[in-house]
C-alpha cells in the first residue's frame, strides 16, 4: 500500500467518524445553543471568555497536540509494526479518545467548567476526589520524567543521517541550540507584548519568522552546546521550575502563541512530504504479537504505547481546566471537543509517515524527537531541496522540542496546583515548594536511571495517561446514569479502557518484582501498584454510587 492511499483512507475515517459517531453522540448530550455557558455566566474577562470557535479550535488543539501523539506511534511502529499502529489510532480516536475529550468537555460545562477532578467529588464523593487527584499527580509526574528524557536523549543524538552533511556539525547540539533560541525568542516577544504593547499582527511578522532564524542559527552554531543526557535532564528541568514560577505573560503565552505557528507548519509540511514527496513506506506492516524489546506483548502494551493520538487522559485536564471555562456556545463543544482530538490523530499519522519512510537500519538507536527530525526534514525537503536537508531536519527535531516544552509547561503546572490543593500549600511559599517537589521527584528518577531510559519510563506514563482517562469515563457514565440519560457510549469505553491498562500495570508489576529490569523497573512496579489501588478505590467508589442511585430510585 502506498502511502498517499494510506493517509487518504486515515482522513476519510475520521471524516465519517466526525460526522456520524461524533453526531450521535452529540445527540445524547442534547446540546443546545439556547442556554448559557458557564464562560457566559461568569464572564471575567480572566479565566472565564466567551470565545468564538474559530480562535478556540486552534487553541485548544495546540494545547493537547503536543509531543505525546508524535513519540507513541513512532515507538509502536518500531515495536511492533505501523498497521496495528494505525488501526488503533484511527479506530481507538473515533470511538474512544474524542468521545473522552468531547465527554469530559460538556461534563465540565454541565458542572459550571469544574475540573474533571471536581466532576469525580460532585458524583463519586470526596474520597474519590483526593483518590483522583493523588492519581493525576503521579501521572504527570511520569509525564515530566518521559518527556525529559526524550529531549535531551534528542539534544545528545539528534539525527545520524545529518553527521555527513558538513563538517564540524553536531545534529544534537544544533537541535538543542534551535530550541533554546527559540525559547529565547518567546521571551522577548513577551516582554514587548508586555511593556511596549506593539499590535498582534506586527508581533506575529516578526517574531514568528525569527523562529526559523533560529533553526538557521542552530546549524551553524551547533557546536556551541554539546552536553551529555543527564546535564540536558537537569536544565529541562530548571526550565520547567522557571516556566512552572513566572507569569503567563513572560513565557507560556507567547511560547505557546509561537508554538501554535511550529505546530501548523509541521503537519503542513508533513501532509505536503506524505501525499506528494513519492516516498515508500520502509518498514514492516506487523511485526507480530510478541516480539523482543522492553515491552514484548502487542496486547496490551500496543494500547499505552499510542496514548496520545488515540486516546488521552491528559486532554481531559485541559476540557475541564481551561477550555470549558471558554465555550460560548454549547454545540460549540463538538468541534472542539471531538474535532481537536481528530486532529490530533492527523498528527499522529504524520509521526507514522516519519518512521515509516525510514528502514530500520536509519533509526535504529535514535530518540522519537531525532526520529522525527529525520522524516520531517525529508518531508520539508520536498519544498526547499535535498540540498537544505540539514536546515529541514533541525527544524524538524527543534518542531519536536517546541512540543515537549508545551507539555511539560503544562504538566509541572497542573502538578503544582494538584499538591497544593492537596496539601493546603498556599500563597507563593507554597507554589515555590510545590514545584520544587514537581521537578525534583523527576530529577531523581532520572539521575538514578541510564540516559536514554524513556522507554521503560513512557510504558508508565502511557499507561497512567489511558487509566486517567478510562477514570474520567467511568465518573462521567455515573453522572450520565444519575441524570438519567444513555451512559453506554462512555462506560464501554472505560471498561475496554481499564482493562487495558490495569493488564499492562499488572505486567510491569510482574517484570520489575523478577529483578530483571533493574532498579527503575522495580520503582515503576511500585507506582504501578500505588495507580491499581487508586484506580481501585475509584472503581469502589463508583459502585457505591451507582447503587446509591439504584437505592433510590
Amino acid at each position: 500500500m502506498s502511502l498517499p492511499l494510506l493517509a487518504t483512507l486515515v482522513l476519510v475515517l475520521l471524516a465519517l467518524g466526525y460526522h456520524f459517531y461524533g453526531g450521535f453522540v452529540a445527540r445524547q448530550y442534547n446540546l443546545r445553543a439556547d442556554v448559557e455557558t458557564p464562560a457566559q455566566l461568569h464572564d471575567d474577562g480572566v479565566d472565564f471568555v466567551p470565545t468564538r470557535t474559530f480562535y478556540l479550535l486552534p487553541q485548544h488543539f495546540s494545547a493537547i497536540a503536543a509531543a505525546g501523539p508524535i513519540a507513541g506511534p513512532i515507538l509502536a511502529c518500531q515495536q511492533f509494526g505501523w498497521l496495528p499502529s494505525i488501526l488503533w489510532i484511527g479506530l481507538g480516536v473515533v470511538f474512544i479518545g474524542a468521545v473522552h475529550d468531547f465527554s469530559t468537555l460538556v461534563a465540565s460545562i454541565r458542572h459550571d467548567a469544574r475540573s474533571i477532578a471536581e466532576v469525580v467529588r460532585v458524583n463519586l464523593g470526596e474520597r474519590a476526589f483526593v483518590a483522583i487527584m493523588i492519581f493525576i499527580w503521579l501521572a504527570l509526574v511520569y509525564v515530566i520524567v518521559a518527556f525529559t528524557d526524550v529531549t535531551a536523549s534528542t539534544f545528545v543524538s539528534g539525527d545520524a543521517e545529518m553527521k555527513g552533511l558538513a563538517l564540524r556539525f553536531n545534529p544534537g547540539g544544533a537541535v538543542a541550540m534551535a530550541s533554546l533560541l527559540y525559547l529565547g525568542i518567546a521571551v522577548v516577544m513577551g516582554l514587548v507584548a508586555r511593556f511596549l504593547k506593539p499590535p498582534l499582527w506586527l508581533q506575529t511578522v516578526v517574531f514568528v519568522p525569527a523562529t526559523l532564524v533560529a533553526v538557521w542559527m542552530g546549524t551553524r552554531f551547533s557546536t556551541i552546546i554539546v552536553l551529555d543526557a543527564q546535564a540536558w535532564a537537569m536544565l529541562v528541568l530548571a526550565y520547567c521550575f522557571v516556566s512552572s514560577l513566572a507569569p503567563v505573560w513572560a513565557l507560556l503565552q507567547p511560547r505557546g502563541y509561537l508554538g501554535g505557528f511550529v505546530l501548523y507548519l509541521a503537519l503542513a509540511v508533513g501532509t505536503i512530504g506524505m501525499f506528494f514527496g513519492g516516498f515508500e513506506i520502509r518498514q514492516d506492516a506487523f511485526r507480530g504479537f510478541v516480539v523482543p524489546g522492553e515491552t514484548g506483548h502487542l496486547f496490551p502494551f500496543l494500547f499505552v504505547t499510542i496514548a496520545c493520538g488515540a486516546c488521552s487522559g491528559f486532554h481531559g485536564l485541559v476540557c475541564s481546566g481551561t477550555t470549558s471555562k471558554q465555550i460560548a456556545n454549547e454545540t460549540d463543544c463538538r468541534p472542539i471537543g471531538y474535532g481537536a482530538m481528530l486532529l490530533e490523530a492527523f498528527v499522529a499519522l504524520i509521526a507514522l509517515g516519519t518512521i515509516m519512510i525510514a528502514s530500520g537500519k536509519e533509526v535504529a538507536g535514535l530518540a522519537p524527537g531525532a526520529i522525527y527530525g529525520q522524516g520531517l526534514g525529508r518531508f520539508t525537503a520536498v519544498l526547499i531541496g535535498d540540498q537544505h536537508l540539514m536546515l529541514a531536519t533541525t527544524f524538524g527535531a527543534m518542531a519536536f522540542s517546541t512540543f515537549v516544552f508545551d507539555t511539560l509547561d503544562v504538566s509541572t503546572r497542573l502538578g503544582r496546583y494538584v499538591l497544593q490543593e492537596l496539601l493546603g500549600w498556599h500563597g507563593r511559599v507554597g507554589a515555590v515548594a510545590a514545584t520544587a517537589v514537581m521537578c525534583l521527584v523527576p530529577l531523581l528518577l532520572l539521575l538514578a536511571s541510564k540516559p536514554g531510559s524513556y522507554r521503560i519510563f513512557w510504558t508508565l506514563f502511557g499507561s497512567s495517561n489511558q487509566l486517567l482517562a478510562g477514570l474520567s469515563m467511568l465518573a462521567i457514565s455515573v453522572w450520565l446514569h444519575r441524570t438519567g440519560r444513555p451512559y453506554w457510549f462512555t462506560l464501554y469505553p472505560a471498561i475496554f479502557i481499564l482493562g487495558i491498562t490495569l493488564w499492562s500495570l499488572v505486567l510491569q508489576i510482574a517484570s520489575g518484582l523478577s529483578g530483571t529490569g533493574g532498579a527503575i523497573a522495580s520503582l515503576n512496579a511500585g507506582v504501578a501498584v500505588a495507580l491499581i489501588a487508586l484506580a481501585g478505590l475509584l472503581l469502589l467508589e463508583a459502585w457505591r454510587a451507582l447503587r446509591a442511585e439504584v437505592a433510590v430510585g
